[in-house]
């Protein structure tokens, strides 16, 4: 399968703290790559460098075959790689269906301050963008409410809807299911993925969640001390050995529960 994306020898220090090192990895496209590690592995510091938020010490990220590294957020999402955060970016001021012709105005705008400030987010495009987003999230029951009432969950769809817009082929989620109650996470997730699926975006998602993880994600990266040590399918990544006993804790917790019976 042809890579829509591809990382070699990526690798980001601050001073003599190594954030991450030797992430060589391809991503083909469509994939739903779900990423695991505890807090300080190296998860953000790969998605902040793929994003541009942060730029590499070594190293270089490939999309589609063009070199992207170290290039500037703004200029990354117009290439096709959009993100999403852990908290949800949103105008609460304004309704469901604002921030969405908002988002949708911004992303089509020329770029710049005066591009961005003077987008028409009531143009034919950016309103049909709106309407077409809140019923692929599933959210256009809401579509007058102001954003700043929205339950939670509702909250995160809006905002991961909204990063959606300019139709990006690569999507990376920032714990998609933080904050989401047990009995609402996997119905979430299913709204998600099955509108990235319809929009055949290849996503990156952040999970500390491992049943979301087993239950959504192809392929999964596991990340300890800044570095990738597993690799495969949720099966195969999440039997690992160090995986267990490094980042989900199975290892330990079935260790701890033969200790407490024996």
């Amino acid at each position: 399968m042809t890579a829509i994306l591809s990382v070699r020898d990526l690798e980001k220090t601050f001073g003599s703290v190594v954030a991450a090192r030797d992430i060589t990895l391809d991503v083909p496209a469509d994939q739903t790559v779900g990423i695991i590690g505890a807090n300080g592995a190296g998860k953000t510091t790969f998605v902040n460098m793929i994003t541009g938020h942060m730029r590499p010490s070594k190293g270089t990220i490939a999309f589609e075959g063009e070199n992207i590294t170290g290039r500037p957020s703004r200029e990354i999402t117009r290439l096709g790689i959009s993100r999403s955060f852990q908290v949800a970016q949103i105008f609460p001021s304004l309704t469901v269906f604002e921030n969405m012709s908002a988002a949708a105005a911004i992303a089509r705008a020329p770029t710049g301050f005066f591009g961005y400030a003077t987008a028409p987010v009531d143009s034919p495009q950016a309103v049909a963008e709106a309407d077409a987003a809140t019923e692929l999230f599933r959210i256009a029951r809401y579509r007058n409410a102001l954003a700043s009432t929205l339950p939670q969950g509702v909250r995160k769809l809006l905002d991961i809807a909204m990063a959606v817009a300019g139709s990006p082929r690569v999507l990376l989620l920032d714990e998609p299911t933080s904050g989401i109650s047990i009995e609402e996470k996997f119905d979430l997730m299913d709204v998600v993925m099955s509108a990235l699926k319809a929009r055949r975006i290849t996503v990156l998602f952040v999970e500390h969640d491992m049943e979301i993880v087993e239950r959504f994600a192809d392929r999964v990266l596991a990340f300890y001390d800044g570095t990738v040590i597993s690799d495969g399918t949720p099966a195969v990544a999440l039997a690992d050995a160090r995986v267990q006993e490094l980042i989900s804790g199975t290892k330990r917790a079935a260790a701890a529960q033969v200790s407490a019976h024996a």
